[in-house]
């Protein structure tokens, strides 16, 4: 089991001790997506004038809306994924169909020679025999 970590992080001006079994560097990420969303609304003009309760449900709607769209990227390069692994499954039968054709399209050519290496044999033979008697 891991270890409980604890790190001091500063969010929004205040000096906050997150504590958790994730590591450090990963508590130090989260408190400075909290600190960014801060100050991205800071700049706004519209945000100054909002109250303590109403800046909070902003904040956390737009946290909510980031993990829903970071969700749906995630189940969109999954999706992309299965379809990637179902192409290149068909792909991988294709090339050992291919190459199934091919072994046996090889077999047949050197049948074929071989028949042909054969049938040379025989016409030279034929040919002999043909002007031996022409003699």
């Amino acid at each position: 089991m891991n270890k409980m970590n604890n790190i001091e992080v500063i969010i929004n001006n205040k000096r906050y001790t997150l504590r958790g079994y994730e590591s450090e560097e990963y508590l130090q990420k989260v408190a400075s997506y909290i600190n960014n969303k801060h100050a991205e609304f800071k700049k706004q003009d519209f945000y100054r004038s909002l109250d303590t309760e109403m800046k909070s449900v902003l904040m956390e709607i737009n946290i909510a809306d980031d993990y829903f769209k970071t969700r749906n990227q995630i189940k969109e390069i999954e999706n992309d994924n299965e379809s990637k692994s179902s192409e290149i499954f068909e792909l991988k039968h294709e090339l050992i169909s291919a190459q199934t054709k091919l072994d046996v399209a090889m077999k047949e050519i050197a049948a074929l020679k071989q028949e042909l290496n054969e049938a040379q044999k025989n016409i030279i033979r034929l040919e002999t025999e043909l002007m031996d008697k022409n003699k």
